[in-house]
């Protein structure tokens, strides 16, 4: 863990900045935060599941996949999935767990078994906008505001002059989308819509090859070439140039150099546009007792509340569906009644008759 952890869980410049379910908390996590990790449950380490083949890792977040291939820990593959060890019908053979387990062609094991992300007092970025950087104050001097106290009792950036400004959260509950595997990037070149929501990256899948998974969705503002209408490159880093943004604190030159030293057309025009990324979650796993109930999707206002191609039963009971399943389940009700009624009237008629 310390060693795959140095990096992983410090990705975009700082403790669980990136991922979301992936902070320094997964040290030594109680059983509560993550059941496979912890030294009170599975106590795992990162290759339990990551498994190495010619330096090649099992499970990137890159090229995810919803295939269900039957291998033990630490037996060769290509994909860290859940169905590796527990099976695509990991529930008990009662009628609660059979249906449960009907839910697996649909739906993600990590979308019940992860109610949330960021637990165990790390919080995790959930918005950057760089368009704010590079203010200084009145001697010239950078800013750093910090304004959130996560739970372990850290304080967090809220403003930076040299990244701007950021939103933290902890216990956050995941994005639900349709997922097959698969997820298609804007490229260095590719042609963006500047006043659109623009997509770094967007999931491919929907009801007819893909499953339903959580995602920590990440929310930013980013320079940008408004003229040639493609994401910009800017130099961060360089304390020995006057060029870098984080050292002399100008986007035009910054963005300039960046551009230059890519080798990318620009137009010498630079703006900013609101952007967005999907984090898939698949650690900080809860223990059984802690996942999500039905009640948590089946209801008004659920978790599944807006997304598209799946019935929800429970989540609207006043659509025509709704009140159509409300009124058969009434009448059953009423039929179970009045046979319940016939059946006493009959017997005590019945004793009545003998007795006499």
């Amino acid at each position: 863990r310390d060693n795959c952890g140095n990096c992983h869980f410090y990705g975009g410049g700082g403790d669980n900045v990136k991922h979301g379910d992936l902070s320094s908390v997964l040290y030594e996590p109680t059983r509560s935060v993550d059941v496979h990790m912890s030294p009170d449950g599975g106590n795992f380490t990162c290759s339990t599941c990551h498994v190495e083949n010619e330096h090649q890792w099992a499970g990137s977040r890159y090229d995810m996949t919803i295939d269900t291939p039957a291998h033990a820990p630490g037996a060769p593959r290509t994909a860290a999935t859940c169905e590796s060890c527990h099976s695509d019908k990991p529930h008990k053979a009662n009628l609660e767990g059979m249906k449960l387990n009907d839910h697996t062609d649909t739906v993600a094991c990590q979308t019940c078994y992860i109610p949330s992300f960021a637990r165990g007092g790390v919080a995790t970025k959930t918005l950057w906008d760089w368009s704010t950087a590079a203010k200084l104050d009145d001697q010239g001097k950078p800013i750093a505001i910090g304004g959130y106290e996560q739970g372990a009792g850290k304080e967090r950036h809220t403003y930076l002059s040299q990244k701007g400004t950021f939103a933290w959260g902890e216990d956050v509950t995941p994005v639900y989308a349709w997922l097959k595997g698969h997820m298609e990037y804007t490229r260095a070149g590719e042609t963006i819509d500047p006043n659109a929501d623009i997509g770094i990256n967007e999931i491919q899948g929907g009801p007819d090859d893909g499953k339903i998974y959580p995602f920590k969705l990440m929310h930013g503002k980013q320079v940008i070439d408004p003229v040639n209408k493609t994401l910009a490159y800017n130099q961060a880093w360089g304390p020995t140039t006057d060029t870098a943004l984080w050292t002399n604190f100008d986007w035009s030159k910054s963005v300039e150099a960046g551009m230059k030293a890519a080798g990318a057309p620009y137009s010498g025009e630079y703006a900013f546009a609101q952007t967005h990324m999907w984090w898939p979650t698949t650690h900080m796993v809860a223990p059984a007792a802690e996942a999500l109930q039905c009640e948590a999707c089946h209801a008004e206002d659920g978790r599944m509340e807006g997304l598209a191609g799946i019935y929800m039963p429970g989540t609207n009971p006043k659509s025509p569906a709704g009140l159509l399943g409300m009124l058969m389940a009434a009448a059953t009700l009423l039929g179970v009644g009045v046979h319940m009624l016939l059946r006493l009237v009959t017997r005590r008629k019945g004793g009545q008759d003998g007795h006499a």
